[in-house]
């Protein structure tokens, strides 16, 4: 059964003449007749009472047209949705990020994109690196911002490094130094991320590599949390370039070697991106050139070259 032919049967039960309904569909009359005729042959039963004086639905004709009109309507909607997506009036794009970026650059590049693609649907997932590489792996996420590792890339995803992002420490008191050093935090009672955030990660790395392990007045918390605690002046965090920049704290980037981490976009290796999220990336990179070129990007980032 094809859908031509019940378009054809459709044609023939409103016009109750094939050769009006052959006119009306733009073919020639044998033809229409010869696509009914197979598919009676197909179902097994004749669907017209044939006469000179026009043509009427037999009994098996009135059961099968509500269900033909039905299937030549659910295939219009599906050409109508696929036409849509492949056109970005509709779709969806899974995107994740950690919360630190969540908070800073994201925002402007879902505001870009929902500019230019008011019907597709936008879905945001914050998370940790680590959890957003698992969900990527998992297929739940078409892209995502991820914080790059020094070694090797994950198994299975793409990745593309994008940003430099210095790390920078914040304090609600005067800080002594315009550019603070590592050593500074030996003996400081710091506000400190949960476990997963790569900039407790980082923090500790440096620490350790200059001799020591820094002491905590509170961690365990997530980036607001943190940030907040640092403005009731419980004590100071490392937090990013990017957080600093609109927190109201006082900051100090790190003198060199500095700490910092690069900011990647990763997406499945194996699975091919759709037009919705393909368009995504393209806006993110734009965004994000546009930004290098007006020189709007905070202070301490700065766009990678490619690759």
């Amino acid at each position: 059964m094809q859908l031509q032919q019940l378009a054809y049967f459709v044609a023939v039960a409103d016009a109750r003449h094939f050769t009006r309904a052959a006119e009306s569909t733009h073919v020639s009359q044998p033809s229409l007749s010869q696509q009914i005729r197979s598919l009676e042959r197909e179902l097994g039963a004749e669907l017209f009472h044939r006469s000179r004086s026009g043509t009427s639905l037999t009994d098996a004709g009135q059961a099968l047209l509500p269900l033909a009109r039905r299937i030549l309507a659910d295939a219009e909607s599906a050409r109508r949705a696929v036409a849509e997506t492949v056109q970005l009036r509709r779709g969806r794009v899974r995107f994740g990020a950690p919360p630190s970026l969540c908070a800073s650059l994201v925002p402007e590049v879902l505001r870009a994109y929902r500019a230019l693609h008011p019907g597709v649907d936008l879905r945001l997932t914050e998370g940790g690196s680590r959890d957003l590489v698992r969900d990527l792996e998992a297929g739940e996420l078409d892209l995502a911002l991820i914080i790059a590792a020094p070694s090797a890339a994950p198994a299975g995803l793409s990745v593309t490094p994008l940003l430099h992002e210095d790390l920078v420490l914040v304090s609600a008191e005067p800080l002594p130094r315009r550019r603070a050093r590592i050593t500074d935090l030996r003996g400081q009672a710091l506000v400190m991320f949960r476990e997963g955030y790569d900039v407790r990660e980082t923090t500790l790395a440096a620490c350790r590599a200059a001799g020591f392990d820094p002491g905590y007045a509170v961690e365990g918390g997530e980036m607001d949390a943190v940030l907040a605690a640092v403005r009731a002046g419980l004590g100071p965090a490392v937090v990013p370039g990017m957080v600093a920049a609109r927190s109201g704290l006082r900051s100090a980037p790190f003198a060199p070697p500095g700490l910092g981490r690069t900011i990647a976009l990763a997406h499945g290796r194996d699975l091919p991106l759709t037009r919705a999220a393909t368009a995504f990336r393209g806006v993110l990179l734009a965004y994000l050139l546009d930004a290098d070129r007006a020189g709007s990007l905070p202070p301490g980032t700065r766009l990678l070259p490619p690759d």
